[in-house]
């Protein structure tokens, strides 16, 4: 069977940038800036995403395109003989089914609300009642099945139409859209009255902002470094399958830039949206996970047409997190297709199954299934914690020594792919840091977020 591959380049960006842009970018980095200080976080975030996130990312795409095949084959075709690197590639495809598994409730909520915002339901919701609206979506396990269902079939039907005329041509589309929209909104948001102390706030780094903060420097730094290395969604393979299917023509290094170029500017711009709307109608920052869901209906509720800035913000989050589904079902729909030699539509359907029937638990876990928790974690956030504080630093390790070391690929390997085509190449001054520096940066991640 004829591989596929993309049908431009822009193609292949806006797919890999749209797998990557997802909830981490629009939910988790405002409210870490809130919790961090601010815009000293923002900086120390930026030099971590250059020194740990972009050269792993090089490293899961090499992989991708040396081989041609999805991350088990991929690993069984490039590793020396005998080895067993490629049991890493099960693995990853593990880590992808449960990303899933509580990815798709979350993304259910974005829909959710994007629908209640455009149907006018916040109408009468109040300051003082708004905080009930979260806890009311909760609770209702009809109406979160019935959001993450959607959003299921959603992201499959557009998979089953293959890559250039399923997962590019929707990508391009929602991608165009999800930056149209947030440079909108990020306009719309600096304009309102006392927004500018929220920009400050934002970009403006401040020691004095930091030492505030619980733990300090040292909390600011690690957490920096996690959402670095989360951001671009590497160690579970989810960005090799792209690097499967395009072309030569680009260095790896120089497209791993443009890819966490994009990514980062959707999470910064993000942060523009949201502090100085915070700011100006006097909503704390520094929320957590609640920023999106509870504390910011209450700014849109407060502004004037804020029925139509809460639909198009919700709208956005709901594209963000749907171009992360639609990307990852296409990795596990190739794996199928690679490893069984399934058909595509086989695999869709199967798939299907599976995922709607495993994301069951998580989304039920705020309701019927409340009372199962393991150390005071509920069904979310135990799969949250295994796929973000295990598999993706562990798996980017292995990519790592994979590529770096002579019992893997070996790192010349490794640099003669990422250097095929015009762009930033890989130096060799650049393999000793990946080979000795990087490792223990990404131990520290994975330590830091075991306890």
């Amino acid at each position: 069977m004829k591989r596929e591959s993309f049908n431009s380049r822009l193609g292949f960006i806006l797919v890999s940038a749209g797998c990557a842009i997802g909830i981490g970018n629009v939910w988790k980095f405002p409210y870490l800036v809130g919790q961090n200080g601010g815009g000293l976080f923002v900086l120390i975030y930026l030099v971590f995403l250059a020194l740990i996130g972009v050269p792993i990312l090089s490293m899961e795409l090499a992989i991708g395109r040396a081989s041609r095949k999805s991350v088990v084959q991929a690993y069984k075709k490039l590793e020396p003989a005998k080895s067993q690197w490629h049991l890493h590639g099960w693995i990853a495809n593990i880590g992808c089914i449960l990303l899933m598994m509580y990815y798709t409730t979350v993304s259910g909520w974005m829909l959710d609300y994007a629908f209640r915002f455009l149907t006018g339901q916040f109408r009468h919701v109040t300051l003082m009642s708004a905080d009930g609206v979260f806890a009311q979506l909760l609770s209702n396990p009809a109406e979160m099945m019935v959001a993450m269902i959607v959003t299921v079939i959603g992201g499959f039907i557009v998979c089953s139409f293959g890559l250039q005329k399923g997962l590019e041509k929707i990508t391009k589309v929602m991608m165009s859209c999800l930056l149209g929209l947030i440079v909108l909104l990020a306009i719309h948001s600096l304009f309102l009255k006392g927004g500018m102390a929220g920009l400050k706030f934002y970009l403006m780094p401040s020691f004095k902002n930091m030492m505030m903060m619980t733990g300090g420097l040292r909390r600011v730094v690690l957490s920096a470094m996690s959402q670095a290395f989360f951001t671009l969604s590497v160690g579970i393979g989810a960005m090799e399958i792209f690097g499967s299917y395009m072309s030569k023509e680009e260095s790896l290094l120089q497209e791993s830039i443009t890819i966490a170029s994009l990514d980062t500017f959707v999470a910064i711009v993000s942060g523009l949206i949201i502090f100085p709307a915070c700011f100006a109608f006097g909503v704390a920052p520094d929320q957590g996970p609640s920023l999106i869901f509870v504390t910011l209906p209450k700014v849109f509720i407060s502004m004037p047409l804020g029925r139509l800035w809460g639909t198009l913000f919700f709208v956005f989050m709901t594209f963000a997190s749907f171009s992360t589904v639609m990307a990852v079902f296409e990795n596990l729909i190739a794996s199928a297709m690679d490893n069984f030699h399934w058909s595509r539509k086989k695999a869709t359907i199967i798939f299907a199954i599976v995922i709607l029937v495993l994301s069951t638990p998580c989304t039920l876990g705020y309701n019927l299934l409340s009372n199962i928790t393991v150390a005071n974690k509920n069904i979310l956030e135990i799969e949250d914690f295994i796929v973000s504080n295990i598999l993706l630093p562990l798996g980017s390790l292995v990519f790592l020594l994979f590529c770096v070391t002579k019992y893997g690929w070996k790192a010349e390997n490794y640099m003669a792919e990422a250097n095929l085509g015009k762009g930033i190449k890989v130096k060799s001054w650049m393999i000793p840091y990946f080979r000795y520096v990087l490792p223990i940066l990404i131990i520290i991640v994975l330590v830091q977020g075991l306890f």
